[in-house]
């Protein structure tokens, strides 16, 4: 099982909600499901944050909540005893910090310059909030204050949107994003659920750009492989290419020159991040087959998933 922090690394979006009326708390944790984002954070902005971590740790049980604008110890206790299974502050605070660690329950404290990324070393924490992200200077001033602490991973909050998320997520010094662009006030306050789960669907699906890399076709032997690789490549002006069990018309059509998996192939899906669509993937019931997840430069590159789509496999595959 996977813990607090690195579910919400796979993830890679955690919305940040001031809730006013707690009777939405569930609905709202529900829409956020039903979106494919697994964790939300409470935030302690509003009087009714203590009832809406208690509903959803009540009602919820499969949605990861945490904690955010949390200031003080007092406040830390509070957020635990609701259920909430990590905290998050705006700026470190190491009382506060050492006393969640105390707890046993991870911490994210916020970051904003070199000084305070150092403070959270000393305290033993290597990811922290990065906040706030775009008033500070964005991502180019993250990766200015980020490099010379190589292990230190960032949740950069604050101005992130749809529009920023993916370049946020793919510099290699950010964890995960905090945001509110699917969670405003005033579609809580509304009730329009509905949009909510839209929004947060069209959000994962930005994060994971799942899209069609390639059709893999099974052939009898290699030499049928390249004749029919060959035809297709004349008939279609596109350049043919061979790899060590393949040939391709374009890099769209693949021919196997042997059986492989599929009865009749396999269907490659494209993603710019492999381990975060195998996660998401898994909370669809679909999972990893076991001994299929290769690795390309140290990072999770191919897997195949246990689905079958009339006769032909199906693999993820980084792009």
């Amino acid at each position: 099982m996977n813990s607090p922090l690195q579910t919400i690394g796979l993830t890679g979006i955690v919305p940040v909600v001031a809730i006013d009326d707690a009777t939405h708390a569930v609905p709202l944790a529900r829409a956020l499901l039903a979106g494919g984002i697994p964790c939300i954070e409470i935030t302690f902005r509003t009087a009714a944050a203590k009832d809406a971590m208690q509903q959803i740790a009540a009602s919820v049980p499969d949605m990861l909540m945490g904690a955010g604008t949390v200031l003080t110890t007092e406040q830390a206790d509070t957020a635990i005893s609701c259920g909430a299974r990590y905290i998050v502050a705006p700026g470190l605070n190491r009382k506060v910090v050492e006393h969640c660690q105390k707890k046993g329950v991870p911490i994210t404290p916020g970051v904003a310059t070199p000084s305070d990324v150092e403070a959270a070393l000393e305290l033993g924490l290597n990811i922290v909030k990065f906040f706030p992200a775009e008033p500070m200077g964005g991502l180019s001033y993250l990766n200015a204050i980020g490099a010379p602490y190589k292990g230190v991973k960032f949740i950069p909050t604050g101005g992130i949107d749809e529009g920023n998320l993916l370049s946020y997520l793919k510099s290699p010094r950010v964890f995960a994003c905090g945001g509110s662009w699917m969670v405003k006030p005033e579609l809580i306050n509304a009730g329009r659920f509905d949009e909510i789960t839209a929004l947060s669907a069209k959000a994962v699906a930005t994060m994971l750009g799942l899209h069609l890399a390639h059709v893999g076709i099974n052939c009898g032997s290699a030499g049928d492989a390249a004749d029919v690789a060959q035809r297709l490549a004349g008939l279609l002006h596109i350049p043919p290419r061979e790899t060590s069990s393949s040939h391709f018309a374009g890099n769209f059509v693949e021919f196997r020159k042997g059986p492989s998996r599929g009865t009749h192939g396999h269907i490659a899906l494209g993603t710019h991040f492999l381990d975060r669509a195998i996660a998401y993937f898994e909370r669809q019931g679909v999972h990893v087959i076991s001994g299929t997840l290769e690795e390309q430069q140290g990072k999770p590159h191919v897997a195949y998933l246990d689905l079958d789509v009339a006769g032909f496999a199906v693999h993820l595959v980084t792009q």
